[in-house]
């Protein structure tokens, strides 16, 4: 199993409406994914952390690959509320861990 992190750090005032629409997506995805939506409470100020599970990387990048081919109407409709998200945070990462 491998665990994605995407952590962004947000302008102040954007990490919970960021978080919102991430919770709001997350709901739409397979409950297989254990999604998690995190905000900080210590260390850097204003970071949103969107964690998921999957299989293995190869799963992961299929996942990616496929993602637009497979949307329903109501993932069409989710993306279209990120169409703003990039004025929400000033710089982001992903990290990709292996589970033993």
């Amino acid at each position: 199993m491998i665990i994605v992190q995407d952590t962004f750090v947000c302008k102040p005032g954007n990490a919970s409406k960021l978080a919102k629409l991430f919770r709001e997506w997350a709901d739409l995805r397979p409950k297989g994914r254990n999604t998690a939506i995190l905000t900080d409470m210590t260390g850097q100020f204003h970071r949103l952390i969107v964690r998921g599970e999957w299989e293995s990387l190869a799963a992961y990048e299929e996942e990616i690959k496929n993602m637009e081919k497979n949307m329903s109407s109501e993932e069409k409709a989710m993306m279209e509320k990120f169409k703003d998200m990039n004025e929400m945070y000033v710089s982001g990462s992903r990290e990709i861990y292996k589970v033993w």
